[in-house]
């Protein structure tokens, strides 16, 4: 357990530049608190214990605004940066080194048995507000933008944005989900129409010259 709290007071010193003290880390930081009841609730769970893991998760869900359902999969240097209003369901696999922010949900699609929950990779950062729901499989290296619903298997090394979420190949040089820079491609469709309709109307202007000039011909 002490190495499991080494870990993630390091965790979070390397992923959120606010953190000045592990004394501020071991108080002040819900995630850091959630997802350290999340490994003794999952350890009963897996145990087959009744009743006490959900107990303890619905401890963690009141006292943090995080609710990590005692059967979810979590990885290594696992990071929840504020946290409020976050839901992680029970089928739910996590890989190594995630990042989510708050708002993020991790759930099903309906009242459907077995695996129901997304399965995320390794190094994947889940930006505010963002949905990922059903059975998919988020790839490694993946950013998913801030708000983007996410409904569809996501391929390794790409950002998603967009709600349904779409797949985009953009992305800062250093691989950084730059949330103030993240395309649009609904925006991107509307600006191609709009020139492509400016172009037809310029084209549509000179045939409408033309035809004037050879009127005007043929009448004198």
């Amino acid at each position: 357990m002490f190495r499991a709290i080494k870990e993630q007071v390091e965790t979070i010193f390397r992923e959120d530049p606010a953190a000045k003290s592990v004394v501020e880390i071991l108080f002040c930081y819900p995630g850091f608190h959630a997802i350290l009841a999340h490994r003794l609730a999952h350890k009963l769970y897996r145990a087959g214990c009744p009743l006490l893991p959900r107990l303890i998760s619905q401890a963690s869900r009141f006292f943090t605004g995080i609710e990590i359902h005692p059967g979810a999969r979590i990885g290594r240097r696992f990071f929840i940066d504020h946290g409020m209003g976050v839901v992680i369901g029970e089928t739910t696999e996590i890989g190594d080194d995630v990042l989510l922010y708050q708002g993020v949900t991790l759930g099903g699609t309906g009242n459907e048995k077995g695996k129901r929950h997304p399965t995320i990779g390794n190094h994947v950062v889940i930006g505010t507000g963002a949905k990922v729901l059903g059975n998919i499989r988020v790839g490694d290296n993946v950013k998913i933008g801030a708000g983007s619903v996410v409904v569809r298997p996501v391929p390794d090394n790409s950002t998603v944005v967009g709600i349904p979420g779409r797949v985009v190949r953009t992305r800062g040089e250093n691989g950084v989900l730059e949330h103030g820079k993240l395309p649009d491609p609904e925006g991107q469709a509307i600006e191609d129409l709009s020139r492509r309709v400016a172009e037809l109307e310029e084209i549509v202007r000179h045939l409408a010259e033309e035809r004037l000039t050879l009127e005007a011909g043929r009448q004198s």
